[in-house]
Order: structure tokens, then sequence, then C-alpha cells
């Protein structure tokens, strides 16, 4: 008993240090919490830095067949609107042993990227399910999240959340 005490005083210290005990939420119509992290070109990415911009953060790993699908999306859309006021970052929860796979993944897109580890702050925590996507709109606040068991990451779904928060540009 005072065996099994021990490992599971030890573990929950584990988990607070790993900061994956206590998850922050990021709910809809909330703002969004702190978000820092070098990505993986060493640039420095800072969420609150980027007020005045929308911003997607997408959640993902190289090994989530789900995640990679949407991929090719997130990057059309980026491509599409990055110069209309759209930033965005993908965050890997790949182990960091597993690095240079997220590096050779990304090597297609255009969107930066980061690993989950290399975020500080990340008041997001550690995502419960992946993928899991973001939209922030210029204030801060979130105005969607996408995840496959609920609404997906489609061109359709981000021009539906995204689109509206853009600046309006003459012609659309």
């Amino acid at each position: 008993m005072r065996a099994t005490r021990i490992f599971l005083s030890a573990m929950a210290a584990v988990l607070a240090c790993s900061g994956r005990l206590a998850l922050a939420t990021a709910d809809v119509g909330q703002p969004a919490p702190a978000l820092a992290a070098t990505e993986l070109t060493g640039q420095g990415f800072d969420l609150g830095a980027l007020r005045g911009r929308v911003v997607i953060v997408n959640f993902w790993a190289t090994w989530c067949v789900p995640c990679r699908a949407e991929m090719p999306a997130l990057d059309a859309f980026y491509r599409q609107y990055h110069n209309q006021g759209l930033d965005m970052i993908g965050i890997s929860a790949d182990h960091p042993r597993d690095r240079s796979d997220v590096v050779k993944a990304m090597q297609s897109f255009a969107y930066p990227a980061a690993m989950l580890g290399d975020a500080r702050p990340n008041g997001f925590g550690s995502p419960d399910a992946l993928p899991e996507t973001f939209v922030i709109d210029q204030t801060g606040v979130v105005r969607a999240k996408f995840r496959p068991d609920q609404t997906g990451v489609t061109e359709q779904s981000l021009a539906a959340a995204v689109l509206p928060l853009l600046p309006r540009k003459a012609g659309r």
C-alpha cells in the first residue's frame, strides 16, 4: 500500500513537471491561451505577438493518419490567405527523438511548425486527441475548434471559420 502511494505520488510529480497534469482549455469564445515555441527553422513563434492577425494552431503528429490527411488542406489555405492576414503553426506532438521525421514531413508544406516539447509557454497543454485545430481571431479569441470526431479540417470548413475574420479586400 505504501509503495503504491509512493509510486502514485512520483507519477503525479512527473506529470506535473511535464506540464501534462493540468491542461488549460481553449474553448470557443474564450481568449486563446499563451503559446510560444521555437519553430523547426529556429524562428520564434509567439501567439500573443500576432494580435491583429487571424491564427490557425494545428496540433498533429507524423504517425496520425487523420493529421496527415488534413495537412494539404491546411497548407493550401495558408498559401492562399497568408498575405491577407492569416498566420498558422503546426505543433507536432511527436517525441523529440522523432524530430527528423517531423522536419521531413513538413518539407512539402509552406506553413511553419514546431515541436510540442519546444512550446514554452503552452497554455493549450497537450491535446487530448489528434488532430486538433484552433482558429484564433485578431483579438486573440478562439473562434473555432476542429477535431475529426466533430468538424474536421477541410478547405470548406476553414473558409467558413476563417474568411469572415480576415480583413475585407476589394473583390471579396
